[in-house]
């Protein structure tokens, strides 16, 4: 057997399931979960007709590369949403089975563990994180190097303060914008300056944007191949050098058991990974990228899903606030609380919830790995806020009653 899967640690949800092993929870309150951040919006009606009136393409075999009609909708996609100049959808663009089989490719295809074997091959991941990227470098022969967020910075990680001894080992970095679970963007400025480490030290950025259509202020976060273009890197004979850019119609859309998704920039890294892609098997069928041409072709069911996401934030981020330090994010459908005031551990409070509320959300310490002598996301908890808004309020106030319950028998 690999003895790389011996590093992989279990997934948050199982040690949620784990956590929860024994405990009963009352059944005077029906369950809500706000534990895993899949879409409960339903999907719109005319992606499943384009998905059902296409359903003759399964007779044949598809391309890895997909068809042209769905590059070129995704290329037109990307130019509309952040302003760039049109990619090539031949070179450019890479439709692919949702944006996690992509992630957890990457690094198979970007990485060579064998450049100095005296030093392991390093993977840079923010912490907290997608549990994929630290996948992704074990079973690639690769070490994840974090990078902490810091609640002072708005949960943004501290490329500068990373020893410069470190950069030279890094092959590949993964960040995620909108963040999971932090829900903070980047800026220009912060671009700017891992572009130029890419630079010197010839590192790939994996920029994973799948929550980037869920914002709760006026203007949408800005993206990598946005970022990019300002910043002078869209043209020339690599354009988007030593940058791939990851996205999907799973939040956008709503339409997370479609597997859908793209990669797109950097045609040189493009070319390598449709290569390694053609071997492993990694075609989208034909009705799911006619039903992709369709969503990736329509805003307004976007911006309907938006307003849905901005006013259950609205209304229960407020609620929410009596009881623990929490702030509404920049974007993404995840509130990320920190329930120190309780005087549980993030597991103790997960566990009590749950037992006492029949509520069910996810540990900080889950999301995250101790490092530089802190687990980043210990006192925390994840809320994702996916299903309609009575229900997420309902979650809110056996909350709010939980805290209070709290303090009462302090």
């Amino acid at each position: 057997m690999n003895p790389h899967l011996d590093k992989l640690h279990p997934y948050p949800f199982e040690k949620l399931r784990q956590l929860f092993a024994g405990a009963s929870p009352n059944p005077a309150y029906p369950a809500i979960s706000l534990g895993m951040g899949e879409p409960k919006h339903p999907t719109p009606v005319f992606i499943e007709k384009a998905l059902t009136h296409a359903i003759a393409g399964l007779g044949s075999y598809p391309s890895t590369v997909g068809g042209e009609p769905l590059r070129a909708a995704i290329a037109g996609w990307l130019e509309r949403r952040y302003g760039v100049p049109a990619l090539d959808p031949a070179t450019q663009v890479l439709p692919v089975n949702g944006s996690r089989e992509a992630l957890f490719g990457i690094a198979h295809c970007v990485i060579d563990p064998a450049r100095d074997p005296a030093q392991p091959v390093l993977v840079m991941c923010p912490n907290p994180f997608y549990q994929i990227y630290e996948g992704a470098a074990y079973l690639a022969g690769a070490e994840p190097y974090f990078v902490n967020s810091d609640p002072a910075r708005n949960f943004a990680c501290d490329y500068a303060g990373v020893p410069a001894a470190v950069w030279p080992r890094v092959q590949l970095l993964y960040l995620c914008s909108p963040g999971n679970p932090t829900g903070a963007t980047l800026t220009v400025d912060d671009w700017r300056q891992l572009f130029a480490l890419a630079d010197e030290h010839g590192f790939v950025i994996a920029a994973d944007e799948c929550y980037s259509e869920i914002y709760h202020g006026g203007a949408p976060p800005l993206g990598a191949l946005e970022a990019a273009h300002q910043l002078g890197r869209s043209g020339g004979e690599r354009p988007y050098a030593n940058l791939i850019v990851f996205s999907s119609l799973s939040k956008r859309s709503n339409v997370p058991g479609m597997r859908s998704g793209f990669v797109a920039g950097d045609p040189a890294v493009i070319k390598k990974f449709l290569l390694y892609r053609t071997y492993c098997g990694g075609a989208m069928s034909p009705p799911v990228q006619a039903a992709s041409i369709a969503a990736w072709g329509d805003e307004a069911h976007v911006q309907e899903n938006r307003a849905k996401y901005r006013e259950k934030f609205k209304l229960v981020t407020p609620m929410l606030k009596q009881v623990m330090d929490v702030e509404l994010p920049d974007a993404g459908f995840y509130l990320w609380a920190d329930v120190r005031r309780s005087g549980l551990s993030d597991t103790e409070f997960a566990r009590r919830l749950y037992t006492e509320y029949n509520v069910t959300v996810l540990p900080g310490s889950y999301l995250a790995r101790e490092a530089h002598g802190i687990n980043p996301g210990s006192g925390r908890i994840r809320m994702a806020l996916v299903a309609e808004v009575d229900e997420g309020l309902e979650a809110a106030s056996r909350i709010v009653q939980f805290c209070h319950a709290l303090r009462e028998t302090a």
